[in-house]
């Protein structure tokens, strides 16, 4: 089986497939997935689908969802025994999937691999893995699915995570000498994350390193006047020594 939460939740088994809904049965299955193969106390699971409107019947409400979730597996997806996909487990429930059956998981790993190919100084390897692990974003994940306490953070981590791997390969990309090569992508970046200062720095070193000093220039004061304006505050000063280096 497959399973895809970058962007809208999807699963296949062989040739069937489903795009889940946006329901209290999707919301379950999403937080399961984000869990990927721990168990989740039923606790948790009614704060995640409630929050602070709980219902009387929450459990038994609760064991309905998991049982149309182990139907829909079943019939639509044709998996031969659910329960052993979705499993109850003391003090609640598992999806038990191939680690890398979730892209979500696989892309977690290609990040961190491309993070330690950058630090052994391969930064053509790194630019590689990083870029087939970005290729596996389709949009914000869990796209269109409510969130409650515990998938939102998931949610920020792996757009946090998307970041981090958008500069690690931005870095690669740097030592490799494609400093015109990258711009387009930065100036796209920064108008994307305007507060991002990491963007910014980047974009203000390659088009130095290009020989466009006035650009460079236009860039640091373009950061300057976001952080005054939406903070009140001045570039770090790594980024202020880049302005003293594009000044000459």
């Amino acid at each position: 089986m497959k399973f895809k939460v970058l962007g809208r939740v999807e699963i296949a088994n062989g040739t069937a497939s489903t795009a889940l809904a946006r329901s209290k049965i999707g919301h379950m299955l999403s937080l399961l997935l984000a869990m990927n193969n721990e168990t989740v106390s039923v606790d948790m699971l009614i704060d995640e689908l409630w929050g602070e409107q709980v219902p009387r019947s929450a459990q038994a409400t609760l064991q309905t969802y998991v049982y149309m979730a182990r139907k829909m597996f079943t019939e639509s997806l044709r998996v031969p025994n659910a329960q052993r996909l979705l499993v109850t487990q003391s003090p609640g429930y598992m999806l038990a999937a191939d680690q890398d059956a979730i892209d979500s998981v696989v892309f977690e790993r290609l990040v961190r691999e491309g993070s330690e190919s950058l630090e052994r100084g391969d930064p053509e390897s790194t630019v590689v893995t990083l870029t087939d692990a970005l290729k596996m974003s389709r949009g914000c994940p869990f796209a269109g699915m409510p969130t409650g306490t515990a998938l939102k953070a998931h949610v920020t981590y792996l757009q946090e995570l998307r970041l981090t791997a958008l500069g690690l390969r931005i870095d690669a990309r740097e030592q490799l000498g494609r400093h015109r090569d990258i711009i387009p992508e930065l100036r796209s970046l920064v108008a994307e994350h305007p507060l991002n200062e990491g963007f910014h720095a980047q974009l203000i070193k390659s088009l130095l390193r290009c020989g466009r000093r006035a650009e460079a220039l236009q860039a640091y004061q373009r950061l300057w006047q976001i952080l005054d304006a939406e903070l009140g505050l001045q570039p770090t000063p790594e980024v202020q020594r880049l302005h003293h280096e594009v000044l000459g």
